[in-house]
């Protein structure tokens, strides 16, 4: 049936035809609105929680796991989206993960209680979690390498587009029409995508798929369910043990065995499900490290950073949400641009010029206080939009490029996942981390306040007299009330600092992502000139004179 609606495309639409020039940008647009709606939906619903959860009668732990459980299944579904992409084929995968995703809006949408909502969101996490892996391996596998940075650019534009707007469109749906308005909105994009799908790709299978390796999808399973577990509930309020407590310590030892003997099963295994031999090519390995880092510095830094804008400078949360649309702006400008310089340049300009741009940014917000100018807030946001622009598009492009072409599903999956479990540390390390240096700051300022001070004094009475005049206190409990605000003052003060600090670190681990880049290899220009003039008949060349 979907080859009789393909064939009909094209005699209506000969561009669909996979050896027409157009062919491969009909599959690009298809790629970036099935791109574009599942990051907006993951931004959006992060501003429905608290409306979710005031709806459906339960408690903030509980509701947690609307995004915990929709995580755990994400990164299920990337360990796996390779192999099914090389067995089912390119297509079907691609398709069955829209219906995964479309079906999940859809009973999210009409779920009728919290434990209803949070087993829809597995199936939705299934589609999501092949989508992007597979969409990638996809766009790869059409471009030729020397068109790939420009191809990577327009992806990053709609990820970039979906997370500028993404809260903000949560944001305004959740005021306007209630938390299931924002798992509505997606359902008429992700079927126009399945239609889109079923007209313009064509089906392309790996011949080397092999079968399912069951022992290595049971150990990576185990190792990712329970890692995170322990990192998303080892700051949970009911976890009053913190990271020390049996469960996430059992949590941890599970996912240590899980992984040790997933390795020990891979290694041994003649069809491994995720094919560890891909990180012997160096680029490949240097680019899972440099995205693993950066994962977990991007989601950690935009944990932290919403929060002290609510908690600390009293924004609401669509004026939190508002503040990233600069950075999503300029880094769907940022994209193509990085594409380009590493198509026509080499790779590592865009990414050491981004690096610089995101490590003075991280730099700037460490000098951050509890009344910041407004410039110094949007001055480090639109940086980073910069910076992760056009670092993140050249380091993807460059890690798949010397892939082969049926390898290429495995090494997008691997490669997202490998981000994905950054972002997931990243959130647990940066969370507790801010926690910890927050007691720090608040015990030593704490220490170093003195009562009897003339300076603690002076402004005691200060206060008091401006209490008693503007609020009509009698002067004991103006004294007391006063007393009170300068404790609070110094408690807001320690958490800046703690967060200072939080920026402090995400600076030095990005200096350090320039050491895994600057090793990266890349081919010279004049060698490539001077095989193109001798006109090998490759596929690449072939691509090239059509277009």
């Amino acid at each position: 049936m979907t080859f009789r609606f393909r064939d009909f495309a094209v005699s209506k639409f000969p561009s669909f035809h996979h050896e027409h020039p157009s062919y491969r940008w009909w599959v690009l647009v298809n790629i970036l609105l099935a791109t574009f709606v599942s990051v907006l939906q993951s931004t959006a619903e992060n501003t429905a929680l608290p409306k979710m959860q005031a709806s459906l009668g339960t408690n903030l732990d509980t509701i947690q796991w609307v995004l915990t459980s929709f995580s755990l299944v994400y990164v299920v579904a990337l360990a796996i989206s390779g192999w099914l992409a090389d067995r089912m084929g390119y297509k079907r995968t691609f398709f069955a993960a829209l219906v995964f995703f479309t079906l999940g809006c859809f009973l999210c949408a009409n779920a009728w209680s919290v434990e209803s909502l949070i087993a829809f969101r597995v199936v939705q996490g299934f589609g999501g979690g092949m989508l992007m892996p597979v969409g990638m391996a996809v766009v790869t596998r059409e471009f030729p390498p020397e068109q790939r940075g420009v191809a990577m650019g327009f992806y990053g534009i709609a990820a970039a587009a979906s997370i500028s707007i993404g809260p903000s469109i949560g944001g305004l749906l959740t005021d306007s029409y209630g938390w299931r308005s924002i798992f509505l909105f997606s359902i008429p994009f992700g079927a126009l995508t399945m239609i889109a799908t079923l007209l313009i790709q064509r089906e392309v299978k790996s011949k080397n798929a092999g079968a399912f390796d069951f022992p290595g999808f049971f150990t990576i399973a185990i190792f990712l369910v329970s890692l995170i577990l322990a990192l998303s509930d080892g700051n949970a309020s009911w976890n009053l043990g913190g990271w020390t407590s049996p469960f996430i310590l059992t949590c941890f030892g599970v996912a240590f065995f899980s992984f040790v003997s997933f390795l020990m099963i891979e290694l041994r295994s003649s069809q491994p499900l995720i094919n560890l031999e891909l990180l012997k090519d160096w680029n490949f390995a240097m680019s899972n490290i440099i995205l693993f880092v950066l994962g977990l510095i991007l989601q950690g830094s935009t944990f932290v950073f919403p929060v002290y804008l609510q908690n600390t400078l009293g924004y609401s949360a669509l004026q939190a949400g508002m503040m990233y649309l600069p950075q999503g702006l300029i880094q769907g400008f940022a994209s193509p641009v990085a594409g380009v310089l590493s198509d026509r340049l080499s790779p590592k300009v865009p990414a050491f010029v981004g690096l610089a741009a995101v490590i003075l940014s991280f730099w700037m917000n460490t000098l951050l206080t509890t009344v910041p100018p407004r410039w110094m807030l949007i001055l480090p946001i639109c940086l980073r939009g910069l910076g992760f622009g056009l670092f993140f598009i050249a380091i993807q492009a460059v890690s798949v490029n010397s892939l082969p072409r049926d390898k290429l599903a495995r090494g997008s999956a691997m490669i997202s996942l490998m981000r994905q479990i950054g972002a997931s540390f990243g959130v647990a390390i940066f969370g507790a981390f801010v926690s910890n240096r927050n007691i720090f700051h608040a015990m030593t300022t704490g220490e170093n306040l003195d009562r009897y001070s003339e300076t603690f004094t002076f402004a005691s009475n200060q206060l008091k007299g401006a209490l008693a005049v503007s609020a009509g206190l009698p002067p004991s409990t103006a004294t007391t009330v006063g007393s009170s605000l300068i404790v609070t003052q110094v408690r807001v003060d320690a958490y800046v600092q703690a967060v200072n600090d939080v920026f402090f670190v995400a600076t030095a681990l990005t200096v350090i992502c320039c050491v895994p880049v600057f090793f990266i290899k890349t081919k010279k220009k004049a060698k490539h000139l001077t095989v193109k003039n001798r006109g090998d008949n490759t596929e690449a060349e072939k691509n090239r004179q059509n277009s």
